[in-house]
């Protein structure tokens, strides 16, 4: 498998888990339904259509802003709208709401996850030799 397509794969799978968690998160009653099966099909549905939005845009120039961390979080969080909008209908009153509340969420958890996890996982390796007194 060429490096390209690790990088697709790699860049399929971190955009599958992001959208689908804020998905899980920013639907109602997405505590009370974290065992309904009705309710993980939607968010695996979202990531889904998310992760595969992410690879095509990654034939185009706009694959550039994934190397920038605010850019990737702008695009994920776009994605993950697009895609949440696509996989089910509104529950808010006002229209999108519930799309673009989950886009943000998204876009968030790219960002954070951009931190905690550069490097190997330095940030979170350092934190639990402190908790663990390693």
């Amino acid at each position: 498998m060429s490096t390209d397509w690790k990088r697709r794969a790699r860049l399929f799978i971190q955009r599958f888990w992001q959208p689908t968690s804020a998905c899980m998160s920013c639907m109602p009653g997405s505590w009370g339904n974290l065992m309904s099966a009705a309710h993980w099909a939607t968010a695996l549905q979202t990531g889904l259509a998310t992760g595969l939005l992410a690879v095509l845009l990654s034939f185009t120039p706009a694959a550039r802003l994934y190397a920038n961390r605010y850019g990737n979080a702008l695009v994920v969080g776009c994605l993950t709208a697009l895609g949440d909008a696509y996989s089910h209908a509104n529950h808010y009153d006002i229209p999108y709401a519930e799309a673009l509340v989950t886009g943000l969420i998204s876009g968030l958890l790219a960002l954070a996850g951009s931190y905690l996890f550069e490097d190997r996982a330095r940030r979170l390796r350092a934190a639990w030799a402190r908790i663990s007194g390693r």
